[in-house]
Order: C-alpha cells, then sequence, then structure tokens
C-alpha cells in the first residue's frame, strides 16, 4: 500500500494512487484492517441527520456566508510599573468580516431596515492566572470602507502585579439581544521590562525577528502616547495613521531582484541589510531599504547585529551619494516622506535625523476564526472554534485517509469535503482522522474523468454548525489508454465481461490525491 508524508500546507504532498480492488471481500477485510489499526472510534451521523446537514453544508458553500473574528496584536508587551501604564502599543484590533454578520441567525434574509447600528457587541482584556474575572475593555465596532467592521483596544496594560511571563488577549462576543456568541483566544503574547539595550545574540532568539515574519513600525514624538503615529495604507498608498496600524511582511531582499520578487532568503534579520515591507492585507509594497540602528537620534551605519523587538530603527533608501547623509523614510503628520539626513561632524560611522524618521519595530501575530450560525438552528456559543494548520494524507488501496493537525478540536466535530460527510475519528484537541470519500460521491462518470475536481474541505459541529476553511482536496485522474486502445471499453456480451471492462478502465485511471490550501 502506498503512502504519504507529513503535507506542508503551501505544497502538495507525494501523490497516492487511489485505486480499486477486484474483489469485494478483500476490499471489506482492508478496509476493517486499516480502521483497527487506528485508536479511538470512527464515527457518522444518521443517515436522517446527515441529509439535513447536506442542505445546509451546501448552502453555506453556495452562499458563502461565513463570518470571520480576526485578532490582530503585538508579539511582546511591555510591563507598567507603579501608577505608569504602559498601553500596548500596537493597540490589539479585533476585524469582523464576511456577509454572515449581515445574515439574522436561522434565516437566510438581511437585518430589516429599522436595525440599525452594529449586530454585535464585544469585550476585549487579558487572560486571568487566577481564574478571576480580569478587566476588560468594550469595543465599540465601526464600519471600514471595505465593509469590515474594526475595533481597538487603547488602555490595555499589564501591571507589576502581575508576575507572568506570557499571557493571552480574550475576546468575548456577544450579539444583539445578549446572546452570547462566543469567547476568541489571541496567540500568546511575552511579558518583557523594556526593550533590551543589549547587543542581541542568536544564541537567544526569543526577541530576534525573522525574515518574512509580521511587525509594524510605528513613531512616537517624545514617548508621548497621544502622538503615536502608525505606518498603514490607505487607497493603495503608504500613510502615518493615528487611529489604525498594518502589519508588514519583513522580507530580507536582494538587491539584484525585482519589486514585489522575493528569493528565499532565511535567517534572522540584522541592522544593514537590505530588507522590503509588503503590507499583509493589501500586498502594496515599499522599496527595498536599509534598515539602520538608531541611538540618540542617530543612523548608526557601521552596526549589523541582529533587530529586536521594540528597538528603534530607521529605514535608509539605497544609492545614497557618497559623503552624505542618505535619504530615509519619514513621516510627515499623515504623510509618508522622504527626509535628507546629514552627516554627523563628530563621528563618521553616524547620519543625523530628525525625531520623524525614527520609528520603533515590533513583531505582531494575527489569528483567524471563521464559522457560519445563520444556517444552525443553535444557541450554544460558536467557540471553541477549530483552527486546521497541516494536513497528512497516508494509506492507499482502498482506502485513503486524511489527518487533520490544529487546534480545539473535539469529539463533536465531523469533516466534510464539499456537501459529503466523512467518516471520523476524534483522536485528540490537536488531531483529527478521516477517510477519505471516494471520487463516485462527487461526479457519477468518475470512470470518464479526465480532468481535476478540487472539494473543499470544511468541519461541522453535530448542531449544525459550520466551520469552512482555506484548505481544499483534488483529485486529479492520470490517464494512460494503451497503444491503439480509444480508452472506451467496448459493450460487454455480460455482466463478468462488464465488470472486467470496468475494472481495467478503472486501473488504466489512476486517481492521485492531492492536498491545496
Amino acid at each position: 500500500m502506498d503512502t504519504a508524508g507529513a503535507a506542508d500546507p503551501s505544497m502538495p504532498p507525494n501523490p497516492l494512487t487511489h485505486l480499486s480492488l477486484p474483489d469485494r471481500s478483500e476490499m471489506q477485510l482492508q478496509s476493517e484492517a486499516d480502521r483497527r489499526s487506528l485508536p479511538g472510534t470512527w464515527t457518522r451521523s444518521s443517515p436522517e441527520h446527515t441529509t439535513i446537514l447536506r442542505g445546509g453544508v451546501r448552502r453555506c458553500l453556495q452562499q458563502q456566508c461565513e463570518q470571520t473574528v480576526r485578532i490582530v496584536h503585538a508579539k511582546v508587551a511591555q510591563k507598567s510599573y507603579g501608577n505608569e501604564k504602559r498601553f500596548f502599543c500596537p493597540p490589539p484590533c479585533v476585524y469582523l468580516s464576511g456577509p454572515g454578520w449581515r445574515v439574522k441567525p436561522g434565516q437566510d434574509q438581511a437585518h430589516q431596515a429599522g436595525e440599525t447600528g452594529p449586530t454585535v457587541c464585544g469585550y476585549i482584556g487579558l487572560d486571568s492566572a487566577s481564574g478571576s474575572a480580569a478587566e476588560t475593555q468594550k469595543l465599540n465596532f465601526e464600519q471600514q470602507p471595505d465593509s469590515r467592521e474594526f475595533g481597538c483596544a487603547k488602555t490595555l496594560y499589564i501591571s507589576d502585579a502581575d508576575k507572568r511571563k506570557h499571557f493571552r488577549l480574550v475576546l468575548r462576543l456577544v450579539l444583539r439581544g445578549g446572546r452570547e456568541l462566543g469567547t476568541f483566544h489571541s496567540r500568546l503574547i511575552k511579558v518583557i521590562s523594556k526593550p533590551s539595550q543589549k547587543k542581541q545574540s542568536l544564541k537567544n532568539t526569543d526577541l530576534c525577528i525573522s525574515s518574512g515574519s509580521k511587525v509594524s513600525l510605528f513613531n512616537r514624538l517624545r514617548s508621548q502616547t497621544v502622538s503615536t503615529r502608525y505606518l498603514s495604507v490607505e487607497d493603495g498608498a503608504f500613510v502615518a495613521s493615528a487611529r489604525q496600524w498594518a502589519a508588514f511582511t519583513l522580507h530580507l531582499a536582494d538587491g539584484h531582484s525585482s519589486q514585489g520578487d522575493f528569493p528565499p532568503r532565511e535567517g534572522y534579520v540584522r541592522y544593514g541589510s537590505l530588507v522590503q515591507l509588503v503590507c499583509t492585507l493589501t500586498g502594496t509594497t515599499l522599496p527595498p531599504m536599509i534598515i539602520r540602528k538608531v541611538a540618540k537620534q542617530c543612523a548608526l551605519l557601521d552596526v549589523d547585529e541582529p533587530i529586536s523587538q521594540l528597538h528603534k530603527c530607521a529605514l535608509q533608501f539605497p544609492g545614497s551619494p557618497p559623503g552624505g547623509g542618505g535619504t530615509y523614510l519619514c513621516l510627515a503628520t499623515e504623510k509618508v516622506v522622504q527626509f535628507q539626513a546629514s552627516p554627523c561632524p563628530k563621528e563618521a560611522n553616524r547620519a543625523l535625523l530628525n525625531d520623524s524618521s525614527c520609528w520603533t519595530i515590533i513583531g505582531t501575530e494575527s489569528v483567524e476564526f471563521s464559522f457560519s450560525t445563520s444556517l444552525a438552528c443553535t444557541l450554544e456559543p460558536v467557540t471553541p472554534v477549530p483552527l486546521i494548520s497541516t494536513l497528512e494524507l497516508s494509506g492507499g488501496g482502498d482506502v485513503a485517509t486524511l489527518e487533520l493537525h490544529g487546534e480545539n478540536f473535539h469529539a463533536g466535530l465531523k469533516v466534510w469535503f464539499g456537501d459529503v460527510e466523512a467518516e471520523t475519528m476524534y483522536r485528540s484537541p490537536r488531531s483529527l482522522v478521516c477517510v477519505v470519500p471516494d471520487v463516485a460521491a462527487f461526479c457519477s462518470d468518475w470512470r470518464w474523468l479526465r480532468a481535476p475536481i478540487t472539494i473543499p474541505v470544511s468541519l461541522v459541529r453535530s448542531d449544525g454548525l459550520f466551520y469552512p476553511s482555506a484548505f481544499s482536496f483534488t483529485y486529479t485522474p492520470e490517464y494512460s489508454a494503451r497503444p491503439g486502445h480509444t480508452g472506451v471499453p467496448e459493450p460487454a456480451t455480460d455482466a463478468d465481461a462488464l465488470l472486467e471492462s470496468i475494472h481495467q478502465e478503472f486501473t488504466r485511471t489512476n486517481f492521485h490525491l492531492f492536498i491545496q490550501t
């Protein structure tokens, strides 16, 4: 039996040939043996329940009625001391997107004209280490030009009485009318006392920033919170926003590559490196720039140590004339402009900057939760929302199994391929295994299929709650006709000849199963 190794979500695994077996009794024995070899219990909904769920899943796939909750935040948070409150910077933000927010639960219609204002209310705070109720901040959601709802928590902080080294943010969403939608958790956030002033070493990479990671840049004049401006993108242009920040993918750039073309360069970003910033939401890019360390409002031109969280830095445009201070990325109120620095008269390896060209860099994280309540008849919260990270294909012959790796899995979940429920086994909160449905479930004329079939993979809770995913599964035929054969079996004269012709055709048409995201 052929097997497939671990699957990377960005690349398809090695193909697995899915062939039929000529003898049904042999098929059944092999299926039972494969299933006994896996721990846990295989489950499937009753035929009546599956019929009801199938109609709802089909409507969810056709109408695209999902709802998405996205939490974005910094990777580290600076602790407050005494009466001083160091608010998290950039502030944690919540985005609600998807057409499902405009559909009434249980109904296929939009809110009536008389129902104005946000349909959901949010409260965000730190998770409590002691189990007691932690202080929360109410989020006031406002609609963005791209139809997303946006809420920002500007006054969250962690006090010195909290001795934890890591924590999570907890978001509680409540629908209009008071029904609890669910509780959502952010990624883990590391607590630091202050930005490290020591030279960073790659022996301790906790605070280093790697190529390909997400970062945010902000400028703060004279350490005043009210003067903070965040590098962002609006209408395709870079701006310095006082109310909204953007996450950028930080690439180690190649001076010989064209704009937007990033050769695979791994490793931690060091000062003096040529880097390129790409907005994670819009794809808008800045030209390649040299990142410099900043000390006492000077760009240090001879420093090549690794960049650290909450360090002050400057972004220099390459190609500066010899003897000059160089041109740097700078803000002017809400605009992003260029600043011409002057060489330091006392030290040759320094350039004098102004306040507006000194940026603070920090790593960011985000987590997305997608679900659809519009077709589910339930009053239960949607959380915990299962998150799929990778898929792993294994098995062969008659039975191929797909293992889903992720988090927040539970025994009440079933894996669905399109509108077909797969027999599912719960292994742990991080693992679900299912039997891959036969291609015949999606195409009645599968024997003559010559084009790939791509099927979305999703999860459905026992009460009908639908959880879409970014993953899909592709059945790809490989047809290799015998010389002189037209590919169409001749009419069979009896049942045995018909079965033999079907088996030969299936054997010639090898279905390879691929995982795509």
